[in-house]
């Protein structure tokens, strides 16, 4: 387990206190025993002199030689007076008096001229040891010296010794004191080691907490010390250099965020590409136009994300040239036109912006470029087609057809019905002008629709009959009344009903509905649309053709369409119209046989525009 720096630098001091202190004690116990012993070594050399300055009377006396039992006696009084062992040994090694053995057991007494004091003494004439005695048991100081003696006697050597059993007491007893003191020691500098680790240790824990907080990307809290020392300098440094990485932090989130929501918020495709040409970033326009996802993208080289080899060979045209292109490309499989800006960024490094491409998608525009180009073709065809044979017809009259009275007849009659056509496709043009650029703005009237469609069967019943068309309606009796334009909807209802009678078959049948649907994704509670459709058993629209039948001058059967008369303008009509009062306008087919145009308009006001006289009811 690691251990943190408070407790290393609380056992580190600890262990060196308690180093010092053990070292202290150990060489002051030493110190006071060197102190002893020396004190006690002088005091024996003192009772060993005095010793044998009380012997001494016994060998140089005139008379015979002492005997062991007088020199054991002298042994016990002297030792008594000097309140230490006294012993006497020849030279042979034999203990011949000893004032600590009782005079029967001196004769077992073993030989003593191995002690070392004894040894030196003979030796040098004086010797000295330290040692637990072997007759007493007790630790002892030994101190031995050479009587005086004549000098063909042979030498008999003193020895004093001195019990060291109060010394041993007294250092026991000091060693004991000294423990006691160097505990209390020790007690000291672990409070105050510990007082010390936390005050230099506090501050640190704090940076570091702080330090913490901010590679994880909290909000730092200051660190607060009042240390004037090293550490308190490093709580201000960290606490002034957080303050500015958040302020960078802070400036760069709000760039990336301003950044990310104009990426999210384009219209356009953007993709970013570094200088080896890998996908750095693509924004979710891009991944909708080429159905990736950014996590994918991301790392990987444009030509393996993106199998296009027109947009493969503009990148490693860019990177290679490093200079601005711009191309337009279309995507396989989804038919989208792309029109690509690809700017140079400049970054020279992995995971550096190198290249910016832009996508701009300009299918809807290249497609309303080519609804433009056929409408101008298809105008000009229509109002061609009319122009020809009225000047063919007025060339004709003019070569003399109008001598004849019939041709005459005849051609003037050509004439005025190609002018009504023509005539017809102005005034729808005009209208649908009005319509789409605002001018006709519709009315908002409560209207019932039972009476617009019995009136709109009444007007269009004539041309039925004499097509051999049978007319149904089929309205529910709960129709709730909507706003609506009335002359706008009967409109629309006539032009559907006009389409129905054309493309029928004579004894077809034509059927006209209404009822009340809910919106497609709403409950009936909350919002409800009129359902009005208009179905026929005639020879129907082909299923690629129904999503343009609504486009102007759009028709399957062209040759039939104008030999009926169509300008090809009425159901486009009819879509703005409906869309103006916030319905649909689709066309399905009708079993089975035929087909069947549904408007859906709502009973509501929600999606409808401002309420206004129209156009018409103004002149």
């Amino acid at each position: 387990m690691t251990l943190s720096i408070r407790w290393k630098f609380t056992l580190g001091t600890l262990l060196a206190v308690a180093c010092g202190l053990l070292i202290a004690g150990a060489t002051a116990i030493q110190s006071l025993e060197r102190q002893h012993l020396a004190q006690l070594s002088e005091v024996l050399e003192a009772k060993t002199k005095l010793v044998e300055y009380g012997l001494q009377p016994l060998f140089h006396s005139p008379s015979s030689s002492p005997t062991r039992s007088r020199l054991q006696e002298m042994a016990r009084d002297l030792g008594s007076r000097a309140s230490a062992r006294v012993t006497l040994v020849a030279a042979d090694g034999i203990v011949i008096a000893d004032s600590a053995v009782r005079d029967a057991d001196l004769s077992a007494v073993e030989n003593h001229r191995s002690r070392p004091e004894v040894q030196q003494a003979f030796a040098t004439g004086y010797g000295q040891d330290v040692r637990a005695s072997h007759t007493t048991g007790e630790r002892t100081m030994y101190r031995a010296m050479v009587l005086t003696q004549p000098r063909d006697v042979p030498p008999i050597v003193v020895r004093v010794g001195l019990p060291m059993v109060l010394l041993d007491r007294e250092i026991s007893k000091l060693q004991q004191n000294l423990m006691l003191a160097l505990g209390v020691a020790f007690f000291v500098a672990v409070s105050l080691s510990i007082w010390l680790a936390r005050s230099i240790t506090k501050p640190l824990s704090d940076i570091a907490l702080a330090a913490q907080q901010l590679a994880s990307g909290h909000q730092t809290v200051p660190i607060k010390t009042t240390a004037q020392d090293e550490v308190g300098l490093l709580a201000a440094t960290l606490n002034h250099m957080a303050d500015q990485l958040h302020a960078k932090i802070d400036e760069l989130s709000e760039d990336r965020a301003q950044l990310l929501a104009v990426l999210t918020s384009m219209v356009e495709g953007v993709m970013v590409l570094d200088y080896r040409g890998h996908v750095l970033q693509v924004n979710p326009a891009l991944e909708r136009m080429f159905g990736v996802s950014c996590a994918e993208a991301r790392g990987r080289p444009c030509a393996e994300l993106f199998r296009h080899q027109q947009l493969n060979d503009l990148v490693t045209a860019i990177l290679r040239s490093r200079a601005n292109h711009e191309d337009e490309i279309v995507l396989a499989l989804t038919g989208r036109c792309l029109h690509i800006e690809a700017s140079v960024a400049g970054g020279d490094r992995e995971n550096e912006a190198c290249v910016v491409l832009v996508f701009h998608d300009i299918t809807e525009l290249r497609r309303l470029e080519k609804i433009r180009k056929d409408f101008v073709a298809n105008v000009s065809h229509e109002l061609r087609t009319p122009l020809t044979s009225i000047k063919g017809y007025v060339e004709a009259l003019l070569d003399g057809a109008k001598d004849d009275p019939a041709a005459s007849a005849k051609f003037l009659d050509i004439i005025l019905k190609q002018s009504d056509r023509l005539n017809l496709i102005i005034e729808d043009l005009l209208e649908l002008s009005k319509i789409e650029s605002g001018r006709v703005l519709l009315k908002e009237e409560p209207l019932d629709l039972r009476p617009i469609i019995d009136r709109t069967l009444s007007m269009m019943k004539p041309l039925a009959d004499k097509n051999g068309h049978r007319l149904v309606s089929s309205v529910d009796d709960t129709l709730p009344p909507m706003a609506g334009d009335e002359g706008r909807l009967v409109q629309v209802l006539t032009n559907l009903l006009d389409n129905a009678v054309k493309y029928t078959a004579a004894g077809g049948t034509i059927t006209v509905g209404a009822k009340l649907v809910p919106e497609i994704g709403i409950t009936e509670q909350t919002s409800r649309t009129i359902e009005l459709s208009v179905a026929d058993t005639g020879i129907g629209i082909p299923e690629q053709d129904r999503p343009r039948v609504f486009e102007r001058f759009y028709r399957v059967d062209k040759a039939r369409s104008r030999e009926l008369g169509g300008t090809g303008l009425g159901l486009a009509i009819v879509k703005h119209i409906v869309e103006g009062h916030g319905g649909q306008v689709w066309v399905e087919a009708n079993q089975p046989q035929g087909s069947r145009f549904v408007v859906r308009l709502p009973v509501s006001t929600r999606a409808r525009l401002p309420t206004q006289v129209s156009e018409a009811s103004k002149a």
